[in-house]
């Protein structure tokens, strides 16, 4: 008894001191500024729950953008819903003094100033449980705190030109595309505001020209008197008056709150509510049900949110270097850890963090100098989802073990299921889910991808589009995250498997369709399904066979097949099976007799820059260490001529992560340090726009699979430890492996130091590659 309880001491000793050496490290993280910033391109991310707030101080006065997920306007546009601003008098934010800093451990921004002997700590955090944001003022002395809504679609704003870029209108040639006002006042000592989707929207437009409309009424329609808004108010402040103004290039009206006497504690808190409702009313009632619900349970608020901070940070991380600080290595490290915290603000989204700014956009001539427009402005839409952008923002939550993370990117999914086969039905007359690679939140094409001038004999299932014609694969991706959620967790995915089933019928129905309409052979000389005419991600068009298709369906079909028994019948195993069966195998060509990865056995043209010849290294885990064939993909990565010339690390380009699955440390050395070092703005990880929008989320999910790969490996129940790590880089890493195993590393001088696996029985599966 007395060597169990001196054992029992020793593990809860050495798990007080990882607790105690990853608190550590993780303060190292903290953004500290020690001046304050000059315009809102040099703001601070902040937020929790489904709201993101970009924080600054400028002139001695706090502001505040507000973004949560879900507020889509009548055009798609992704709407940020005001600007607080915050000042007080006498104003300690106005001496030398100062310092703002991003607190990882507890998700919350803090600022202190002080002038001529006058002290402040003014707090920003926002409760992960109920949609608030809390504003917390302290001060030494007595103060005046003033805190104002800003908000500049007071009035009908007209769009056109680039400006539509934000919506889904995009380049359509309609004069009368608006942003329509939204609705503020005073009301009860409060500042109320929304904005009501009423009348026709771009879904209505959109239904109609792509030919949907005779099935209309069966649609999932997310823009349908959506009302989104919500109310500041604090106690013991009043209503202190209106003004105008010009933020950035653009007008605003401001409403402003101000607290009835000086007094040397003072806090405000906006509260946010979104329904689908046509009436005002019952959208303001709502919003009074979310008061009273935060208000009941603000005694605990703080604390809960914290815990939650700290749950996420204990279950996984990346520290790199921290003997080191400042240097690109230990950069790498900390902004993988920054970009995490970014996507931990969208954690019980209704809708996924969008790859082209997700929460935390900001005025768009801090990006370009030549965009003079409101802060609403982003390419690349607001409700429209690019997959193949999308999918790295949510590949890396996988083995940080933020599975949670991913029900917003998954329920998006299942929510446009029934559209997506209404498609399949509608144009072609078969089973299965259509789903395109620009994708909008209601399940259709983008109507100015799907094309304006189309041939009246044109395929209506498919865009009249260069980059986008017949890509139809994407998708797949996110199958597969489904079922890689039960072989990490274990966790029940039943929900899931229709979604899954559906993506796969349409493969196998849609091309015996088109085979059958273009002769009598529905299968090729083998059997096997000819995936023809179809596209190798926006590069390979008009592809035969593409490559990417063909790892895509291999891949998605062993893994649904590997599923415990209870999830398909033995009719839909038999029926899996068969199709398996029916994939057609990867091609290859030859570089100065190198044997390499073919993109597609045949295609028309290259239209873009992605390599898609290696994605059955990654995604698809078909090529890679431990792997068959593993010199057929090196060849790939050396000698094909396409890969060679596509190479960067920039945006959603993965040459990282091919490296790192190849076990080529030096080239994912470098190709990381492009990808997770300094951003070059005030934020360290606001990277971009590279091909999209800053921040670029999908440069940021690239770094981070890139190094956790790097860093960890599975084939089977085979885990390979360290396989393209450079030994001049100290590490302390937490992540997560399949089959419910959890790897914690620690890496010092090239040698491999501590290594904890749970459980245990797992260890024996670990292979240590560190060379």
């Amino acid at each position: 008894m007395r060597r169990i309880s001196h054992l029992i001491y020793f593990i809860l000793l050495l798990c007080c001191y990882a607790a105690q050496a990853q608190t550590t490290e993780l303060r190292q993280n903290h953004v500290i500024w020690t001046s304050q910033s000059q315009n809102s391109g040099e703001s601070m991310p902040c937020g929790g729950g489904d709201i993101g707030l970009n924080v600054w101080v400028e002139k001695g006065e706090l502001f505040f953008y507000i973004s949560r997920s879900g507020t889509f306007d009548e055009n798609n546009t992704m709407l940020k819903l005001g600007r607080v601003r915050v000042k007080l008098s006498p104003n300690p934010l106005e001496g030398k003094d100062f310092k703002q800093e991003l607190s990882l451990q507890t998700g919350a921004v803090h600022i202190e100033g002080s002038n001529t002997g006058l002290k402040a700590d003014l707090k920003i955090w926002v409760d992960v449980f109920n949609p608030v944001i809390h504003v917390e003022v302290k001060a030494s002395k007595p103060v005046l705190v003033q805190a104002a809504y800003e908000n500049w679609r007071f009035k009908d704003r007209f769009t056109s030109g680039k400006e539509n870029n934000q919506s889904s209108w995009k380049w359509a040639k309609n004069p009368d595309i608006k942003t329509a006002k939204d609705q503020v006042n005073f009301t009860s000592n409060g500042i109320q505001f929304y904005h009501q989707n009423t009348g026709k929207t771009i879904f209505d437009t959109t239904v109609v020209h792509e030919g949907m409309a005779a099935v209309k009424s069966q649609l999932y329609n997310p823009l349908f008197y959506l009302t989104f808004g919500g109310r500041m108010q604090g106690n013991g402040m009043l209503p202190g008056g209106t003004y105008e103004g010009t933020y950035a290039g653009t007008p605003f009206k401001g409403l402003s709150l101000k607290s009835q006497s000086a007094t040397k504690t003072q806090s405000f808190e906006v509260y946010l509510h979104t329904e689908q409702t046509p009436s005002a009313s019952t959208w303001q009632a709502s919003l009074q049900k979310t008061i009273s619900k935060a208000v009941q349970s603000s005694h605990k608020a703080l604390t809960t949110t914290q815990n939650w901070w700290k749950q996420y940070w204990n279950r996984s991380f990346i520290h790199i270097n921290t003997d080191s600080v400042q240097t690109e290595a230990w950069q790498v490290g900390r902004n993988y850890q920054l970009f995490r915290y970014m996507l931990g603000c969208n954690a019980f989204g209704q809708f996924p963090s969008k790859s082209n700014g997700g929460l935390f956009t900001y005025d768009p001539n801090f990006i370009d100098t030549a965009i003079k427009l409101t802060p609403d402005f982003r390419l690349w839409g607001g409700g429209l989802i690019t997959a193949q952008n999308q999918r790295l923002v949510y590949f890396p939550m996988l083995k940080n073990g933020d599975w949670d993370l991913m029900k917003p990117q998954f329920d998006f999914y299942l929510r446009i299921l029934k559209n997506a086969e209404l498609r399949s039905q509608t144009y072609w007359g078969h089973p299965g889910a259509s789903f395109t690679e620009q994708l909008e939140n209601f399940g259709l094409p983008n109507i100015s991808e799907y094309g304006w001038k189309r041939p009246a004999s044109f395929d209506k299932g498919v865009e009249y589009n260069a980059w986008l014609e017949y890509e139809w694969d994407t998708v797949l991706e996110f199958c597969y995250m489904m079922l890689e959620t039960e072989r990490y967790t274990g966790r029940d995915i039943k929900p899931y498997i229709p979604f899954i089933e559906s993506c796969l019928t349409f493969f196998n129905e849609h091309y015996q369709y088109i085979a059958r309409n273009r002769g009598s052979k529905v299968f090729d000389a083998a059997g096997h399904l000819v995936l023809y005419p179809g596209s190798a991600g926006e590069t390979f068009k008009m592809t035969y066979n593409s490559t990417s298709t063909i790892a895509a369906l291999k891949t998605v079909l062993t893994r649904l097949l590997e599923l415990p028994d209870e999830y398909l019948s033995t009719e839909k195993r038999t029926a899996w099976e068969t199709m398996l069966k029916r994939i057609p195998p990867i091609s290859f060509r030859e570089f100065n007799g190198h044997k390499t990865i073919a993109p597609a056995q045949s295609w028309e043209r290259v239209n873009n820059v992605e390599t898609m010849q290696l994605y059955p290294v990654y995604p698809w885990g078909i090529y890679g260490i431990g792997k068959p064939d593993l010199d057929v993909a090196l060849n790939t990565w050396k000698y094909d001529t396409l890969a060679v010339k596509f190479r960067s690390g920039i945006g959603w380009k993965q040459d990282n992560i091919f490296a790192a699955r190849l076990g080529l440390t030096d080239e994912a050395t470098k190709l990381t340090l492009v990808k997770l070092k300094d951003s070059g703005r005030r934020f360290p990880a606001f990277w971009g726009p590279g091909f999209d929008w800053t921040p670029d989320h999908n440069w940021g999910g690239s770094g981070m699979i890139g190094l956790q790969e790097m860093l960890l490996q599975t084939d089977g129940r085979k885990i390979y430890l360290l396989p393209a790590w450079p030994k001049k880089w100290d590490v302390h890493f937490k992540l997560h492996a399949p089959y419910e195993t959890t790897i914690e590393v620690k890496v010092k001088h090239g040698k491999l130091t501590y290594l904890n696996v749970w459980p245990e029985s797992r260890r024996a599966d670990v292979v240590n590659m560190l060379k």
